[in-house]
């Protein structure tokens, strides 16, 4: 059976399949992208940074958790590298910055997908950014965890050159 399927791709047919047989002819119990991606999406949808989403906080400016109010890069929220505004959720005493205060951050980790220029893709278990001032530049002296280097294309090198490990 499997060598009429494989004739019958040779052809430039399809067959029911498809999915079952590589391109050398065997037949292997292998998935394809579509079952995948399907897997995939039943177990989390994985989405954008948008309005109401909490985020840790990865450095060491006093916050813990952030809430996002508005994300200031396009209709569907902010990826890896965007800079949010942000309420501050929970705090450490005698930080920088206070619970409620509002903030600007960049996003520093993100559980969504991003594709690189490779073909690899990167993703974190979670969202974390680093908490900014009105110019620009981190309140907090050290980044804790793995950092993308997508941030240099955002030119965020401020933010590189504190992170303790780049991903």
């Amino acid at each position: 059976m499997a060598a009429n399927l494989t004739s019958n791709l040779s052809r430039g047919g399809r067959s029911l399949l498809s999915g079952l047989i590589n391109g050398n002819g065997s037949s292997l119990l292998r998935p394809t992208c579509e079952t995948t991606r399907n897997h995939l999406h039943a177990q989390q949808q994985r989405t954008f940074i948008q309005m109401r989403t909490k985020l840790n906080v990865v450095d060491n400016s006093g916050a813990k958790q952030v809430m996002c109010i508005q994300a200031l890069r396009g209709k569907k929220g902010a990826r890896l590298g965007d800079i949010i505004v942000a309420s501050v959720k929970e705090a450490r005493p005698g930080g920088k910055v206070k619970k409620g205060d509002v903030v600007r951050a960049v996003i520093v980790r993100a559980a969504m997908q991003r594709g690189r220029c490779d073909g690899s893709e990167v993703k974190f278990d979670d969202n974390a950014v680093v908490i900014l001032n009105k110019q620009g530049e981190p309140i907090g002296t050290r980044v804790f965890g793995p950092v993308p280097h997508e941030l240099r294309q955002k030119k965020h090198l401020k933010i590189l050159t504190m992170a303790e490990h780049l991903a």
